[in-house]
């Protein structure tokens, strides 16, 4: 597994070593060992799951209360996966990077606790699987809203054909959310 930093300080982008012959691929999606080296949690709340269509963006999406780190990933098609810096102290608050995760490529994002998560779904069906390491807590969940003009986020869709909840459409503004220290 090569695991590297970003350019957002305890964000990781991690590719595993994907073995290929005529029969298909294999790879680790989970090493105990590797990533407990990486600083990643070994112990993990609950694993979620989401299938998404064409142009589908969830996020941006964080817990105050019981606030989640997230080891995300693609089992098919393609995203565009975000993680936004909101920790008020942080010298890259209100910062994001954007990563291309696909079921080929088998790359993983972690994002600790402290940064929002976003995604926008590529392809016609997109599986996105995630460990967390706190349990969802309808009260502390915040969220918002994905183009935020400060924050800024190069979406490669148009607001008219981006497929949005409503939930995710009335997010707050990042001036005036709730955020980390």
């Amino acid at each position: 597994m090569n695991i590297e930093e970003t350019k957002l300080p305890g964000v990781l982008l991690m590719t595993p070593k994907i073995f290929s012959d005529a029969r298909g691929a294999f790879w680790e999606t989970w090493n105990q060992r590797a990533m407990t080296e990486a600083g990643l949690p070994s112990d993990w709340a609950q694993d979620n799951f989401s299938i998404s269509s064409r142009n589908v963006i969830r996020g941006i999406h964080y817990q105050i209360a019981q606030p989640q780190g997230k080891l995300v990933r693609v089992t098919h098609g393609a995203v565009i996966d975000v993680a936004v810096d909101l920790r008020r102290s942080s010298l890259t608050f209100a910062k994001h990077i954007a990563v291309e995760l696909t079921g080929d490529n088998g790359a993983m994002l972690w994002i600790p606790v402290g940064f929002g998560h976003a995604f926008l779904a590529l392809t016609n069906v997109v599986g996105f699987a995630y460990k967390v390491t706190d349990y969802y807590s309808r009260e502390g969940e915040r969220t918002i809203v994905w183009n935020d003009p400060e924050i800024a986020i190069p979406w490669p869709v148009t607001a008219d054909d981006a497929v949005v909840s409503d939930k995710d459409r009335q997010g707050a503004l990042l001036r005036d959310a709730e955020l980390f220290p």
